[in-house]
């Protein structure tokens, strides 16, 4: 079954204005080569879809049905260009973003909203991913765009700096260190219990922790890889946790929270992470979008 889109086009002219004379006119043509369109259109579909005589047209059960599918086949035909477009110029498509499970606590979704408020026609699909599985992921273009944790390789991904925040200590309500309005020193907790991150699964901030903090390995009891679990370890009495300034949101019954002296202000970084090579404009307008709107503080 093969027809062309003149063809169908007119048809539709015929069946909505029940005249050929009408429908050449219509289409700025001549009745005879409409009439030649109409006949091979029934012979590819192998049903007959109007009824003629001398004084109307009208249209057969199997012309009604085809008209709806007719009229869609257009439609899909005249928008499918500017779809395409739209695709290649990346005002529309998807990006699939890739985040670390501390980046929901407030930084992912203001970039959701920014993406949403300046390219609403781009669908986001999202997936919780430590940075180590968002570099794999961008690698292997299961991912668009990461929000992760630094150091990165330069010469594969291209990179900015979305968030800067304080270091924070999360300790059991009514713990000695939670003395308002004093922070802490890594002198304070270096023979405190602690719930470390773990230097796999969580490599950046065990670094940053044990850069910071002289903490002795015996004083380490648990080793997580979620800021969730390290502040229900908390609210447990286990020990403390150091997590970044947002987790703080997450307000958990038994835990408090007090800011750690670091050499830096705001140590705990989270970057926009892609790949160089990446070819969906999708995310190349993303980044633009949100170029003039970060970092967020």
């Amino acid at each position: 079954m093969t027809f062309t889109l003149e063809q169908l086009r007119g048809f539709v002219a015929v069946a909505e204005e029940l005249h050929f004379s009408r429908a050449a006119a219509r289409l700025a043509m001549t009745q005879p080569p409409l009439s030649r369109q109409i006949q091979k259109l029934e012979r590819a579909v192998d049903a007959q879809l109007l009824v003629r005589d001398n004084r109307r047209v009208t249209l057969t059960t199997a012309g009604e049905v085809f008209l709806v599918e007719a009229r869609r086949l257009l439609s899909l035909a005249e928008t499918a260009p500017e779809l395409a477009r739209r695709v290649s110029s990346g005002s529309t498509g998807v990006v699939r973003v890739g985040f670390t499970a501390a980046a929901t606590y407030g930084i992912l979704g203001r970039v959701l909203d920014e993406i949403a408020e300046q390219l609403p026609d781009v669908d986001v699909e999202l997936a919780e991913m430590v940075t180590r599985e968002q570099v794999a992921g961008l690698v292997n273009e299961e991912i668009d765009l990461g929000l992760a944790r630094p150091p990165f390789d330069d010469a594969t991904f291209g990179s900015r700096l979305l968030h800067r925040e304080r270091l924070l200590v999360a300790a059991p309500t009514g713990h000695s260190l939670l003395r308002p309005g004093r922070a802490v020193t890594g002198a304070d907790v270096a023979r405190e219990p602690v719930i470390m991150h773990s230097p796999t699964k969580a490599r950046y901030f065990y670094d940053l922790v044990a850069g910071t903090v002289p903490i002795a390995h015996e004083n380490i009891v648990h080793t997580v890889s979620q800021v969730l679990t390290m502040l229900w370890l908390v609210a447990a009495g286990r020990g403390l946790a150091f997590v970044p300034e947002s987790a703080a949101r997450l307000r958990i019954d038994g835990v408090e929270f007090v800011r750690l002296e670091t050499a830096v202000a705001k140590p705990v970084e989270l970057h926009l992470l892609w790949l160089n090579a990446s070819a969906n404009p999708a995310l190349w307008r993303t980044l633009t979008a949100l170029e003039g709107r970060t970092p967020f503080e």
